[in-house]
């Protein structure tokens, strides 16, 4: 072979490897090509939207096989209402593969927030809100003590009717709402322990004042506690005139 024709195959050798990455870049192996023709959606989908999924996918797929870019479609389903996590792939020839985990709400956070059973907080936007959350707030970064503060509240006040909530203030001091509205103030200090020392003697306290309903429990005594009553009102009969 003479030393002008090897360099020659060289270059043609290095032009046909290059080719292709080339035509990729440059978007010539995209969609008219190498067309992706089936979305595949991957998780039990309760709450995510069929419709909004396909519709922030599809210009993304329309690039072909090649061309499209992953990250750009898990970002783009990642911001739908009620995604948690997403996974996007691709299998050849044609397939484009989503892969999704819901959010499941496990409260409501203030009053634009939902919190999600794995402790993330994400916007309630135009969601439908499942009924019977509880409803928790405080700072973001203290979500972890708010939802411990709450599952002892839950458990050692089932015998008063159930927990609504519980909220931490800008200045520190925790509250709790039970379910018939009654407000329980537990401070900034040890608030597990001053719980833990009223649970016990609430349904006592009920039960000594059956014509009066607790309103407001304050706790942030050090031997006591200041407790506010309302009087329950009679049921009103209504005695029917005879003719």
């Amino acid at each position: 072979m003479s030393a002008l024709k090897r360099p020659l195959l060289w270059l043609l050798a290095v032009v046909l490897v290059a080719l292709p990455v080339v035509a990729v870049v440059e978007g010539w192996m995209g969609g008219e090509h190498w067309p992706l023709r089936t979305l595949r959606v991957q998780g039990a989908l309760v709450r995510v939207d069929r419709a909004q999924l396909q519709a922030v996918v599809l210009p993304h797929a329309r690039r072909g096989f090649f061309a499209v870019d992953l990250g750009a479609v898990q970002d783009a389903v990642d911001a739908l209402p009620w995604v948690e996590r997403a996974e996007v792939r691709k299998h050849w020839p044609d397939v484009l593969e989503v892969r999704i985990v819901e959010h499941r709400p496990f409260a409501r956070w203030g009053a634009a927030r939902l919190l999600s059973e794995h402790g993330r907080l994400f916007p309630v936007g135009k969601l439908r809100v499942p009924a019977g959350l509880p409803l928790l707030d405080g700072p973001e970064g203290r979500v972890p003590e708010v939802v411990a503060l709450y599952n002892q509240a839950r458990e050692q006040l089932a015998g008063a009717g159930g927990v609504l909530g519980v909220a931490i203030d800008p200045r520190g001091s925790w509250s709790i709402t039970l379910a018939d509205g009654t407000r329980v103030v537990l401070g900034r200090n040890d608030p597990g322990t001053r719980l833990a020392r009223f649970a016990p003697m609430l349904p006592q306290l009920a039960a000594q004042n059956p014509q009066r309903r607790l309103v407001r429990a304050d706790l942030r005594y050090t031997n006591g506690f200041a407790l506010t009553w309302a009087k329950v009102e009679s049921p009103t009969l209504n005695h029917g005139s005879n003719t």
